[in-house]
């Protein structure tokens, strides 16, 4: 696959962040010629950068930290990180341990006949309450975007350089950045696909979604977006 970049975003990860990295860096080894890791720490007060570093090892070079000075939030921090991943393949997981990082095999399984493949989650481990607000955001998504896929906010897929380029510039700043994946991708013509995953329980940690302020937000981003999108991209051109 040539050089595969991972994006992992964190806010006060260290507890969670060992075993990511650790089966990350296994499960890069399988399924790339070459690999690294970009880790966005999102105004962490931890130790999320030190615990990092020690679990790539003697890899430790082929981590990049992007910081922010403090919480910008979860669309931004994979944003910045995307922007900074230099793969000619580009990945994102959550850094929580809600996802295991050897799926990543099972999205490049598929990325011989698609240029973007996300995952859904069969399950959703999280209170009940989470799971209403993902259906309803994905409602109003398929209904203003026009796009229909499942679990379209799933925190974990992987992208060949040309969906990045397309999308770009990214521009929304919540977790509607996934909607705008799958939007611009579909625009372009380029080709999804998707695979079901396990999701597993956060083990530690606090959760950083699914207070109201942010999802309000989010659901207000749905229409600003929207018709931000409409008036200023457009698809870009093939080239002749």
């Amino acid at each position: 696959m040539g050089l595969v970049s991972l994006v992992i975003p964190a806010h006060n990860e260290a507890a969670n962040l060992p075993g990511v990295i650790s089966a990350a860096r296994e499960e890069l080894t399988r399924v790339a010629d070459r690999f690294n890791v970009v880790l966005v720490d999102d105004g962490s007060t931890d130790d999320t950068v030190a615990v990092a570093r020690k679990a790539m090892g003697e890899e430790s070079a082929l981590l990049r930290i992007v910081t922010h000075p403090t919480k910008a939030g979860y669309g931004v921090t994979v944003a910045d990180g995307l922007r900074a991943a230099e793969g000619d393949w580009v990945a994102f997981m959550d850094g929580d341990g809600q996802f295991d990082p050897h799926d990543l095999r099972r999205l490049v399984a598929l990325s011989a006949s698609a240029d973007l493949i996300a995952g859904w989650r069969v399950h959703r481990a999280d209170p009940w309450h989470r799971s209403v607000v993902s259906r309803t955001f994905n409602v109003l998504v398929t209904i203003l975007y026009g796009i229909h896929y499942r679990d379209v906010d799933c925190g974990f897929k992987l992208m060949r350089r040309s969906v990045l380029d397309a999308a770009a510039p990214l521009r929304a700043r919540s977790a509607l950045l996934n909607t705008e994946l799958y939007f611009k991708c579909q625009g372009s013509g380029l080709t999804v696909a998707q695979v079901g995953l396990t999701h597993h329980p956060r083990l530690a940690g606090v959760r950083s979604g699914g207070r109201l302020r942010p999802i309000l937000r989010a659901i207000a981003e749905v229409v600003r977006l929207r018709l931000e999108l409409r008036r200023s991209w457009s698809p870009p051109k093939p080239e002749p």
